[in-house]
């Protein structure tokens, strides 16, 4: 799976339609921004992507609105966009929050587990095939649905929405956490099926003390691959 599929939060399809412009200047500027390619402090023309995407100045303007307001670039008049490089304070604040959103929803999304424990184990699967394949995003993607799977489950739509710009951030800043390493998509896989174990068995107390640790080694591995 490419980086814009997973930055725009769509599964690609053979017959999509082609997305408007604004769209694509988005998800372009945007995956360079996760995938690092644009890193940190660049400076973006709104010319150079305009050339880059094939498209006019106006639509690029919509696309870099709407990535400064998810905080991953910031316009700077007359100049075009810095892409806003991350601080050791925000990969804190990230990883604090997505802990307390997906502990809070792990919990009241265990009472409708019957409704997406067999979603968990097809993500589960789609990790082992990347692992398999060697494609760390894909293996990025599936674990990124997996979480977000028993989020939505919660029924918060707003915390829903405030996870998956968290995920956007934490990839940000952990793009290199897979790149090359076995370990750590075996130890990834590993946590994730015994979720899925958890969840099945119906343990609520070991779902939930399993999430939270869960997510505080995925934080000390992002603290690690910095």
């Amino acid at each position: 799976m490419h980086t814009s599929e997973i930055a725009s939060g769509r599964a690609p399809s053979s017959g999509a339609v082609v997305p408007a412009a604004a769209d694509r200047v988005y998800a372009d500027v945007k995956a360079g921004i996760l995938d690092r390619s644009l890193p940190g402090g660049s400076l973006l023309t709104e010319g150079e992507i305009a050339e880059r995407v094939g498209v006019s100045r106006t639509p690029v303007r919509e696309g870099l609105l709407r990535l400064e307001a998810e905080g991953l670039v910031q316009l700077i008049p007359k100049r075009g966009a810095l892409v806003v490089p991350v601080s050791p304070a925000e990969v804190e604040d990230v990883l604090e929050a997505r802990e307390l959103i997906e502990v809070h929803t792990a919990a009241r999304a265990f009472e409708r587990r019957a409704e997406f424990v067999d979603d968990l184990a097809v993500h589960l699967e789609r990790m082992r095939a990347a692992q398999d394949a060697g494609d760390p995003w894909a293996f990025m993607a599936a674990d990124r649905a997996f979480h977000a799977t028993v989020v939505a489950a919660a029924g918060n739509q707003v915390l829903a929405a405030v996870y998956d710009s968290l995920r956007d951030r934490q990839m940000r800043m952990g793009v290199a956490n897979m790149r090359g390493s076995t370990d750590r998509m075996a130890v990834a896989l590993a946590e994730h099926g015994a979720l899925l174990e958890a969840a099945r068995a119906g343990d609520a107390k070991t779902w939930r003390e399993l999430v939270r640790r869960h997510v505080r080694h995925a934080g000390d591995r992002l603290r690690t691959a910095r």
